[in-house]
């Protein structure tokens, strides 16, 4: 069984972000880029798949200009097989990468398709289930444990075939357990399991993986925005705090001057 692994290249979490001056969007220039870390999560899920003997191959893809090939070879790093590369300009809004990736799909026929449930950037979480809709395909979102299953057994043995996955994903009320039929689209969420860091021989070996580049023309793929960023600014600076001398001027200062409780 094939498994795709879709990443995104994305401003280092650890990284303070700044808003452009003309307001266009956030400054990516002299700025540290890393992978979106539920997309590494999505990685690690599916090397843990290989090493159990549940996959025969990882295959990762990414979407964007040539920068992103430095996050494949990270991913190829971590246990990936190859890497596929859609070159274009920018990254395009979800649609239009949900359109890429099962452009992708038609070509691979993977078994799973993991993505991270969302990108720390747009934070729109929505390319998954966009993915599964325009496929057909099952899809299980937000995933905390992911376990392969077949139709003898509820738990298939490392060597067997199997057909359907039961996905535990978190849910308001608590957790919710869904099995899917393979071929299927699952989401990772954050406790689904911690990345391992690439050791340096790995690094090494990733230079020699396959990294193939195509273009969205090649897959047939019309990219096409429907959206438009018209302006980007930073959150309001939050006032300096103030230091007070008794609990009565605290709560006189907490009712009259930030009003957030009610006359006592």
């Amino acid at each position: 069984m094939k498994v795709l692994v879709a990443i995104k290249r994305v401003i280092d979490p650890y990284v303070k972000v700044r808003v452009k001056s003309d307001g266009s969007g956030v400054e990516t220039n002299n700025v540290k880029m890393t992978m979106n870390p539920f997309c590494e999560i999505a990685v690690e899920e599916a090397v843990r798949l290989k090493e159990a003997g549940h996959a025969e191959e990882i295959i990762v893809v990414s979407v964007g200009d040539i920068s992103c090939q430095e996050q494949l070879r990270t991913a190829l790093a971590l246990g990936a097989d190859r890497a596929i590369h859609i070159d274009m300009p920018s990254s395009p809004e979800p649609l239009v990468v949900a359109k890429l990736l099962r452009a992708v799909m038609a070509i691979e026929d993977p078994g799973i398709v993991l993505l991270g449930k969302q990108s720390i950037d747009t934070d729109n979480n929505q390319v998954a289930q966009m993915l599964a809709a325009i496929t057909q395909r099952p899809q299980g979102t937000f995933a905390s444990e992911v376990t392969l299953v077949s139709e003898e057994s509820p738990v298939s043995e490392s060597n067997g075939q199997s057909n359907a996955v039961l996905v535990t994903r978190e849910i308001d009320g608590g957790l919710e357990t869904v099995k899917l039929n393979l071929p299927a689209i699952i989401s990772t969420d954050l406790r689904l399991n911690e990345p391992r860091y690439a050791s340096l021989p790995n690094i090494m070996k990733a230079k020699r993986k396959p990294l193939d580049v195509i273009t969205p023309d090649e897959l047939g793929v019309a990219v096409t925005q429907h959206q438009e960023i018209l302006d980007v600014m930073p959150p309001p600076e939050r006032a300096a705090g103030v230091m007070v001398n008794s609990v009565s001027e605290l709560v006189e200062k907490l009712k009259n001057e930030a009003k957030v409780i009610g006359a006592i």
